[in-house]
C-alpha cells in the first residue's frame, strides 16, 4: 500500500482570482465545453469546471515552464487538458501566446504514480492566482506527472 504526500492547498495570499475562462475566446470556450459535453456523461455546469481546471493547469506549466516542477493534472483535468490538446489549430495558438510559441506537449506514462505532484499542482495554481475547483483535483492519489523532468505534462 503506497500513500501520497498531501500537500496544503490554499488560495492566493492576496488579490482577486483570475478566470481561466478570460483567457480563452468565448466561441473557443463553448466549442471545448460542448466536446466535453459530447464525449462524456457531463452537463454544460462541469464540462466547463473541467474545462477551467484544464486551462489553469495548461497556462500555469506554462507560465513555469523550464523550472522542472513535474505538475501533473488530476484524472478529471486531464480529460479537460485532452480536450483542449486535440483541437491542435486553437491548442497551437495557445502555445504560441502563453508559452512563448513553444509547444507545451503531451508525453503520457503507462504507470500512474501516487507522488503527491498533482496536489502540488494544484496549490502552484492557486499561488499563480487562478481559481481552483479543488473538487476536481481530489483523485490525486492515482495519478503524477506524465514526464516529469521537462517542460512536457
Amino acid at each position: 500500500m503506497t500513500t501520497a504526500a498531501t500537500f496544503p492547498v490554499t488560495a492566493p495570499a492576496a488579490g482577486p482570482t483570475r478566470s481561466p475562462r478570460e483567457a480563452v475566446p468565448a466561441d473557443l470556450w463553448d466549442k471545448q465545453v460542448g466536446l466535453l459535453m459530447r464525449d462524456y456523461p457531463y452537463d454544460s455546469v462541469m464540462a466547463a469546471r473541467v474545462l477551467g481546471q484544464a486551462y489553469a493547469y495548461l497556462l500555469t506549466a506554462m507560465n513555469h515552464r523550464g523550472e522542472k516542477l513535474g505538475l501533473a493534472p488530476s484524472t478529471l483535468v486531464d480529460i479537460g487538458v485532452h480536450t483542449i490538446i486535440l483541437d491542435t489549430v486553437a491548442y497551437a495558438e495557445l502555445c504560441e501566446r502563453h508559452n512563448g510559441g513553444r509547444f507545451l506537449h503531451h508525453v503520457p506514462k503507462v504507470e500512474f504514480k501516487n507522488d503527491g505532484s498533482v496536489m502540488k499542482t494544484a496549490t502552484r495554481i492557486a499561488a499563480d492566482g487562478w481559481d481552483l475547483d479543488l473538487s476536481l483535483w481530489t483523485d490525486a492519489a492515482d495519478c503524477g506527472p506524465c514526464h516529469p523532468g521537462n517542460d512536457a505534462h
